[in-house]
């Protein structure tokens, strides 16, 4: 079997992203993004990125990391709220975006995944989403046509994986996760936790490792905005 396993973010992006590319980025928000592949793509240098993420992060941390060095040239995105330089970028025309409903962008990433090239949903009708797009109705209902989504490369952010690239991810962190992962042609995911081939039971897989290519492990993650909550207990 192929070793899926690099020594590091670096090391699984070296011979793989090259300018112009299309990327795919998991996370919701700052929560499940894969911070340190982010990190190494900036140092990597490659410009002229279109990036696909429900948004970009903030100015200093996730996707704005790369805003920061202008190395996206293009966003498709559900959200672009709390990041300044993401507007100041837009409003002045130096970064082309995409807006594209939540639920459609998944949906846009899954059926890329799954090989659909395009489908019709009813959501934008009506709207500038449906602008320049198909229009047919179904049972009296009006939907338009929207393609569908396939990256280049697709950077993926998981709480555990065994060496085959089985993946287990943590609560509300997998998001969008799965879907990007299944999008991508090469699919890179940064892991806090590996375990060998078995150690994971299989009924508890969330994504199987047959769209993983590459596994990076990065055991003490940042993770700005995942908090363990816990209730006070009150002494009787």
């Amino acid at each position: 079997m192929t070793n899926k396993v690099y020594d590091s973010a670096t090391a699984a992006l070296a011979d793989v992203v090259k300018d112009g590319q299309t990327l795919a980025v998991g996370g919701f928000g700052l929560c499940g993004i894969p911070e340190a592949l982010i990190v190494a793509l900036r140092d990597s240098g490659v410009k002229d990125l279109t990036c696909i993420s429900n948004n970009a992060g903030v100015d200093d941390f996730g996707l704005g990391l790369l805003l920061q060095t202008r190395q996206i040239k293009k966003m498709i995105a559900s959200y672009v709220g709390e990041n300044k330089e993401f507007e100041r970028q837009y409003l002045s025309g130096e970064l082309e975006v995409e807006l594209t409903p939540q639920g459609t962008l998944a949906e846009k990433l899954r059926a890329g995944g799954a090989g659909i090239p395009a489908f019709f949903t009813a959501t934008g009708v009506g709207t500038q989403i449906a602008d320049g797009k198909e229009e047919r109705e179904f049972n009296g209902r009006k939907y338009i046509l929207e393609d569908s989504l396939v990256a280049d490369v697709a950077l993926v952010k998981a709480q555990k994986a065994d060496k085959a690239g089985n993946l287990v991810f943590n609560k509300t962190a997998r998001n969008f996760n799965p879907d990007v992962a299944t999008s991508g042609k090469i699919t890179i995911v940064e892991v806090e936790e590996l375990v060998e081939i078995g150690d994971i039971d299989p009924d508890q897989i969330h994504l199987p490792g047959i769209y993983v290519h590459r596994i990076v492990v990065n055991a003490s993650p940042e993770k700005r905005i995942e908090k363990v909550t816990v209730k006070e207990t009150t002494q009787g």
